[in-house]
């Protein structure tokens, strides 16, 4: 195979933006799709949030609209995990697939985003996908008429906390400190609901019970008194950020905290003089989808310019 051009690891929305904005600059770029095409979105629920949308749209089709509008330009994807890479000032950069494969290309951008981060408790860690979630959307509607767990306090807990209203009895919202750090909207819905209730400065130390092989409750613990109590569940959401999908690039980017960094922070230029980085895996302050477009749209006009510099 010949040297690509550019190649966009990520689906989500930097990648696939990146991609539209590539391939109308007749790039013909080549998107790696990795283990959870279309990202994030494809997860969550209802995107109230993207422009252009009034009445909401849900993930999964926003991001095959993505898909659908970037292929129609000439971008190709190919259902393929970046497992390695050797990247060189200037390229052609090298990076090696989950099967086994190699690839070479002239450019290419980083969009590979980030992932839902976990609690850490190796009950929860037996429990999941018995209980313990990180997917409202995926997985509430297994739940119904039982009281639901959501662990978190930003706008990814509440949304999770009220699509779960849908189906639990109730909704317990536990969150370490004594007010919430999600938007003013989200806060106001999720408190006006009355299937939500919230238990405050408190962690969950254990998920029960693994004897069962199912989720029965939770056992929090206050982190003023120090006061332990058990609260009855059929599942537990776990909503406490993410990390970011960075790892393979670790001694070949420089990186903080594990977040991609770029020198200018107004472009979209690793410090690898062809690498090219957008969306989630860089960005730790915002992390919403339309940042992270705007991050790909970028990348890709960052990405042309240096191949035109390049002779083309």
């Amino acid at each position: 195979m010949g040297v690509e051009t550019l190649t966009i690891i990520g689906t989500g929305p930097a990648g696939l933006t990146a991609a539209l904005y590539a391939a109308r600059a007749n790039l013909s770029p080549l998107v790696l799709a990795g283990d959870l095409p279309g990202g994030q979105l494809t997860q969550t629920t209802d995107v109230e949030n993207y422009p252009g949308f009034p009445d909401g749209v849900l993930g999964f089709d926003l991001m095959e609209a993505f898909r659908k509008q970037a292929e129609r330009f000439g971008a190709r994807l190919r259902h393929a995990v970046v497992s390695g890479v050797s990247f060189t000032p200037g390229g052609p950069q090298v990076l090696r697939l989950g099967d086994g494969s190699t690839l070479e290309s002239r450019g290419v951008i980083i969009a590979t985003g980030a992932r839902p981060r976990w609690l850490g408790l190796e009950s929860e860690q037996a429990l999941r996908n018995k209980g313990v979630s990180s997917c409202a959307t995926c997985d509430g509607a297994f739940f119904r008429d039982v009281p639901i767990v959501v662990v978190g306090g930003g706008d990814t807990a509440l949304e999770e906390a009220l699509f779960l209203t849908r189906f639990g009895s109730k909704v317990i919202v536990v969150h370490r400190r004594d007010q919430l750090r999600a938007s003013g909207v989200m806060a106001q819905r999720a408190r006006e609901n009355p299937k939500i209730e919230f238990a405050w400065n408190s962690v969950v130390e254990e998920v029960l019970d693994v004897a069962q092989d199912r989720v029965t409750g939770v056992i929090l613990r206050h982190l003023l008194s120090r006061a332990r109590s058990r609260v009855e569940c059929g599942a537990v959401f776990v909503a406490v950020g993410h990390s970011p999908n960075t790892e393979v690039f670790a001694g070949h980017l420089a990186m903080e905290g594990g977040y991609i960094v770029l020198p200018d922070p107004g472009r979209s230029y690793t410090r690898v003089e062809g690498v090219l980085a957008a969306g989630d895996c860089v960005d730790h302050v915002y992390r919403q989808a339309i940042t992270a477009a705007g991050m790909g749209c970028r990348a890709a006009i960052d990405a042309e310019r240096w191949l035109m510099q390049r002779g083309g």
